[in-house]
Parts: C-alpha cells; structure tokens; sequence
C-alpha cells in the first residue's frame, strides 16, 4: 500500500481591484504579483484590457455587455482560485450588481474572495490619463466613459479601500499584501 500524500498547497484567492480608468489597478496588481511570485506563491493576473481582446471580444460597453464581461472574467478568477492560485484581477467593474454576482459564485465555491476599491479621485485619473480616454471624452471622441459620463458604483464596504493618491504604489501592495496575510491568504 503507497503512503498517503497530504496535500500542503496554499489556497488561492480571488482579489478584485475595482475603481475607475486611470485609478492604478493594473499596477498594483503587477506590483503585488511581483511580490507574491517573490515569496513562492502562484500568482496570475487577469487585466481587464487583455480579457476584453480575447474572452470577451466582440462585447461593447452596454451595461449588460459589461456585466457578461465581469461574469466571464469572475468565472475565471474562480476556476483559478479554487486551484490554488492567487488571482489578481484589476477591472473597472462598474456595477456592484455585477461584482457581488462574482463574490456569490466564490462563496458558492468556498473560495476565498476579496474586494478591494482603488479610489483614486476621477480628477487624479483625468490628469494620470493612461491610455488617452479622458481627453477623448473631453474631446468629444468617446462617450460613456466610466465615471464621468457613465456610473461607477464604489464599493460601499469593500475588504480594502486604497487611495492610490495618497501612497506610492510600494505602499499600496504593502496594505494589500497585509490584507492577505491576516486573511491566511498570502
């Protein structure tokens, strides 16, 4: 008869970085990853930007072609998650309909899953302007910018609230990672 192996595998854990364009989601995640990959731990990050080019391409900006986004890349987040990987998911998210939808199917699943809001005020996302869109908005370019002249609904009682204004995003990964390990998560 072969020994029995016990499983040692750290849990995963879904962490959902929500807030507006610009706020800096995408990097601290990729801040956070760095760190976690640092200490051993299996870490994937599920941009926003790159889901929507793939999984959900061909998807607009409705609010319910929005929602189907978010679903899709919760369910991924899920799957992850549960299989022992650290899933890092930096995505607007504008809905809180759509992102307790996300935090129901990880109870469902007894998967670990945190909110996190990167309130970042849309007068410091306007002037970080990343990818353009709020002087295309300004412009006259674009419309339905989240945020401005499309809701964003912030968590009201998220697991973290980082202003990313206020801090360095050294900082901001710090509180994070903090958040993790009282959680048993990191």
């Amino acid at each position: 008869m072969e020994p029995q192996t016990i499983c040692t595998c750290r849990p995963g854990a879904t962490v959902w970085l929500t807030g507006l364009p610009s706020a800096g989601k995408t990097t601290l995640a990729h801040e956070l990853a760095t760190r976690l990959r640092g200490e051993g731990r299996r870490v994937e990050v599920l941009d926003g930007d790159e889901i929507r080019s793939f999984l959900s391409a061909g998807l607009g900006f409705s609010r319910e072609d929005r929602h189907t986004n978010v679903q899709r890349i919760g369910l991924v987040a899920e799957v992850l998650a549960r299989n022992g990987i650290t899933t890092l998911v930096p995505v607007i998210a504008p809905y809180a309909d759509s992102r307790e939808a996300v935090r129901k199917r990880h109870l469902g699943s007894d998967t670990p899953y945190l909110e996190v809001h990167v309130a970042t005020p849309v007068e410091v996302c306007s002037v970080r302007d990343v990818k353009g869109l709020y002087a295309k908005q300004a412009a006259g370019e674009i419309s339905g910018l989240t945020g401005v002249d499309d809701p964003y609904e912030a968590p009201t009682d998220p697991d973290l609230r980082i202003e990313s204004h206020t801090q360095s995003v050294q900082e901001s990964a710090a509180a994070l990672h903090t958040l993790l390990t009282e959680r048993g998560l990191a």
